[in-house]
C-alpha cells in the first residue's frame, strides 16, 4: 500500500519515492502538466477464518439482549406450557422466563433480521420468517437452540407464521408483493397447499381444532380451509380453498389483528380494525356483532377462553367478555413518553401521572394461559407483563424499557 512520505511524495511498500499531485488543482501556465498519480491499491481487510470464528464464539456467549423489534403481534408469541415469552430482536430470538428474569437466544444462521415467530402448541420448537430476499421459514428446537427445518417458499419478506394446534401444518403468508400464502407439512419440508392473497396481510390466527385459519388484512378477511386443501390423498401442491368473511357496512376497513376463539367461543372469530372496531364472525363467516372502542386507533387483539384484549393508542388494553362482547375494564398505562424512568423504583410510581401525559401505544399483545399473564409490547420498544387474574386488581409482573429508535454509539465507561 502506498504511504505518504516528507517532501511531498509518496512512498511505495519498497520505500520507493513516487510523484505526488494534488487532485483538482491545475498545473500553472507554462508549466506542463504533472504526470498522472500513480494507481492506489488498498489491502483488503482478510476475514478471520472459520476456524478463528469458532474459537471466537466459543469464548465469548449472550447474556443479555437489550432491546426488541417486534412491531406487531407477529413478533410476539407465549409458551402455552411454561409461560416463557418470544420476541424478536434483530436477527435474534429472544426467550424471556420472567418469572426468573432470564433470557435465552436462538441465532439466526442465515444473519437475516427476523420479521415473524411463534411457538409450537407444545412448547418445542419455535418457528420463524425473515426479512429480504429469498427468505426463509426455518424451525428451531428450543432446548436444543438449533435449526431443525428450512423452507424456502417466499420472494421478498414473511409477515407472519404459526403452527396449527395439531401441530401438522405451518402456516407462512408473505409481505404484500410477495402475495404467497403457503401451507407447509413442515416434517416433509413440502408445501401442501398454497394461494395468492392480493392484499397485504397484518395477522393470521388458527381455529382451535386446526380445521380452518384467518388471515386479516386491508379490506381483507378471508377463512382457509384445511381440511379440503390438505386431503390425504394428494401427494402435491393443491390450491388452498379460502372464503371471504361476510363483511356487510364494514368492508372498507383495514383489519390489523386476529383471534378465533377458545373454549366454548371456539366456533366464533374475532377481529380489530385500525379505526378502531372489534368485530365477532360466527360459524359461518358472518359478521354478528361489532362494537366501537372509542379510540382514534387500534393495533392488535389477542384472546383467552373468557377474554378479549384489545390494544390501542395511548397506551390503551381494553378488556371484554369473550361470549358477550361485554367492556369490562382497562389495562393500567404504561409509563408516559418523556418520563425520567430512574425516578421509577416503586411499584406506585406507575399510578402518578402528568395531567397532559401522553403514553407510547400498544403494539402487540400475547396472553400466558398457565399464569394468567398479559405481555404487552409498546410503539417505544418497552415491554409490560400484568398479571389479569383479577382484572379489577391487576398488577404489574414485570417490565423492560429500551431505546426507542435507534442506537447510534456506545462506549465504554473506564
Amino acid at each position: 500500500m502506498a504511504a505518504v512520505g516528507s517532501g511531498g511524495y509518496a512512498r511505495n511498500d519498497a520505500g520507493e519515492k513516487l510523484p505526488s499531485v494534488m487532485a483538482g488543482v491545475p498545473a500553472r501556465r507554462g508549466q506542463s502538466s504533472p504526470p498522472p498519480a500513480p494507481p492506489i491499491c488498498l489491502r483488503r481487510r482478510t476475514r478471520l477464518s472459520t476456524a478463528s470464528e469458532e474459537t471466537v464464539q466459543n469464548r465469548v456467549s449472550l447474556e443479555k439482549v437489550l432491546g426488541i423489534t417486534a412491531q406487531n403481534s407477529s413478533g410476539l408469541t407465549c409458551d402455552p406450557g411454561t409461560g416463557h415469552v418470544a420476541y424478536l430482536a434483530g436477527c435474534v430470538v429472544v426467550i424471556l422466563d420472567p418469572k426468573e428474569n432470564k433470557q435465552q437466544h436462538i441465532f439466526n444462521t442465515a444473519r437475516k433480521s427476523l420479521s415473524a415467530l411463534a411457538f409450537s402448541p407444545d412448547g418445542k420448537y419455535i418457528v420463524t420468517g425473515e426479512n429480504g430476499h429469498r427468505p426463509a421459514v426455518r424451525i428451531w428446537d428450543v432446548e436444543e437452540k438449533n435449526q431443525v427445518a428450512e423452507m424456502l417458499g417466499h420472494k421478498y419478506g414473511v409477515a407472519c407464521v404459526a403452527f396449527s394446534p395439531n401441530m401438522k401444518h405451518i402456516v407462512s403468508m408473505g409481505y404484500q408483493h410477495d402475495m404467497v400464502l403457503n401451507v407447509w407439512d413442515w416434517k416433509k419440508d413440502i408445501v401442501v397447499a398454497s394461494n395468492k392473497v392480493s392484499c397485504r396481510v397484518i395477522a393470521l390466527s388458527f381455529s382451535e381444532d386446526s380445521s380452518y385459519f384467518v388471515t386479516v388484512g386491508n379490506r381483507h378477511v378471508r377463512f382457509w380451509f384445511l381440511e379440503v386443501s390438505t386431503e390425504t390423498k394428494v401427494t402435491s401442491t393443491v390450491p388452498l380453498v379460502g372464503r371471504s368473511g361476510i363483511l356487510g357496512e364494514l368492508h372498507n376497513n383495514i383489519f390489523c389483528g386476529v383471534a378465533c376463539g377458545r373454549g366454548r367461543m371456539a366456533g366464533s372469530t374475532f377481529c380489530v380494525s385500525y379505526s378502531g372496531l372489534l368485530c365477532q364472525f360466527n360459524e359461518k363467516r358472518v359478521l354478528e356483532k361489532w362494537i366501537n372502542l372509542k379510540v382514534s386507533l387500534s393495533s392488535c387483539l389477542c384472546v383467552s377462553q373468557e377474554l378479549i384484549f384489545c390494544g390501542c393508542t395511548d397506551g390503551i388494553v381494553r378488556i371484554f367478555q369473550a361470549h358477550s362482547l361485554h367492556y369490562l375494564a382497562n389495562l393500567p398505562k404504561p409509563h408516559y413518553l418523556g418520563v425520567d424512568v430512574a425516578q421509577g423504583l416503586e411499584p406506585s410510581f406507575l399510578f402518578h401521572r402528568k395531567a397532559e401525559a401522553v403514553y407510547p401505544d400498544t403494539v402487540a399483545l400475547t396472553f400466558d394461559p398457565i399464569h394468567q399473564w398479559l405481555s404487552c409490547v409498546y410503539k417505544d420498544h418497552s415491554i409490560y407483563i400484568w398479571d389479569v387474574k383479577d382484572i379489577n386488581r391487576v398488577g404489574k409482573v414485570w417490565s423492560e424499557l429500551f431505546h426507542s429508535s435507534y442506537v447510534w454509539n456506545v462506549e465504554f465507561s473506564r
